[in-house]
């Protein structure tokens, strides 16, 4: 094969993905990945029905804003119909939401919380005062209201990614 360059048979894909790979993680990666595992921990201690992130963004969505048409909830959380239907359909089984008719446009769906979803809500934000006394005890008052204003900017940085902005806010 002429002309083509070879890395002992391995793809270009998997070239790049096994030199990322073989990168060893920063500090601030790995601070996010403990982070995240340990949240993820306990919010499943307190909320132990088998609700994915995505399910839950759509609950918090829907606790923060109320009723919203499945269009603005895909658009809102960036994803596809197709994927917010999948992630709809478990949270109508579950009983934690419920979908009516609009009556802006009869073709199309209002989803709303049930008084289940507020309850599984209600847990979630139980566990998350809970969080915040735990870290508060941990932080002086000064270091608190850094570790709001960082968790705030990183957050933002995160959602201009998804909402297409592609940078830090």
């Amino acid at each position: 094969m002429a002309g083509r360059k070879s890395s002992g048979g391995a793809s270009p894909g998997r070239e790049r993905a096994r030199r990322a790979s073989e990168e060893a993680p920063s500090e601030l990666e790995n601070a996010l990945s403990i982070l995240q595992c340990v949240l993820v921990a306990r919010r499943h201690r307190y909320t132990p029905e088998a609700v994915s992130w995505a399910q839950y963004d759509v609950l918090e969505l829907l606790r923060l804003h109320g009723a919203m048409t499945p269009s603005a909830l895909s658009e809102r959380l960036g994803v596809s119909r197709p994927t917010l239907s999948k992630s709809m359909r478990v949270l109508k089984d579950l009983g934690l939401v419920v979908q009516t008719q609009a009556s802006e446009d009869r073709r199309e769906q209002s989803t709303a919380l049930t008084e289940r979803g507020l309850n599984f809500l209600e847990r979630a934000a139980i566990q998350r005062r809970r969080a915040a006394t735990l870290v508060g005890a941990a932080l002086t008052l000064g270091e608190q209201a850094i570790f709001a204003e960082l968790c705030r900017r990183a957050s933002a940085a995160l959602q201009s990614e998804t909402d297409g902005g592609g940078g830090a806010a």
